[in-house]
């Protein structure tokens, strides 16, 4: 009798980078436990001591790691130490969900095409900060979000998937961001699922 091998299903280690309320990092939780998403968030980093997203990973079960930006001379220094945590958890792919710190040839360097990162614009529009109220200052009566591969010229890497949102005629930045979200938290952990397929 011959028997068919299953492919050996590889659980991908994640880990986040947040610097504010961590929606994202919720979302790609809760995507792992419903089976949606094969992997492990193993440790959250977080840069703002006030942080929500602290609460979030505490809740979840996710330990969590402040590297407060304002105690480290360079941002070269700050990735260090971040590499040092990742690689402590043995991570395989890092998730920045709202990581607003530039990073650098020195995180890249250490995980090499395996950074990836949401921007609430239809990327190559409107990179950078404040992207929302950027688009809404120019007009755009589409804008949407983006997962990219992370590079060293910011919100520039390869668009991973995108999801577009249309802009009502009394849209403010914080109506318009609360719709960006909705489809941030479904493209996002869909995105992770297919690339870490690649791994």
């Amino acid at each position: 009798m011959t028997t068919i091998s299953q492919p050996v299903s590889t659980t991908v280690s994640l880990g986040v980078l947040a610097s504010g309320s961590g929606s994202n990092l919720e979302a790609i939780a809760q995507a792992i436990s419903e089976g949606r998403l094969n992997a492990k968030i193993e440790v959250l980093i977080y840069n703002n001591p006030d942080a929500y997203v602290r609460q979030r990973a505490e809740r979840l079960g996710i330990p969590a790691v402040l590297l407060n930006h304002r105690h480290y001379k360079s941002r070269e220094a700050l990735d260090a130490a971040i590499i040092e945590v990742l690689q402590a958890h043995h991570v395989d792919l890092v998730i920045m969900a709202g990581w607003m710190r530039v990073v650098t040839q020195v995180l890249i360097d250490a995980f090499p095409d395996r950074i990836l990162n949401i921007h609430p614009s239809l990327l190559p529009s409107f990179p950078g900060i404040h992207a929302i109220d950027q688009a809404l200052n120019y007009g755009v009566k589409i804008a949407g979000c983006t997962v990219h591969i992370v590079s060293l010229e910011v919100d520039c890497g390869p668009i991973l998937q995108q999801a577009a949102v249309p802009v009502l005629p009394d849209d403010t930045p914080s109506s318009l961001q609360q719709r960006i979200q909705v489809q941030e938290h479904s493209i996002y952990p869909k995105a992770i699922a297919e690339y870490c397929q690649k791994l």
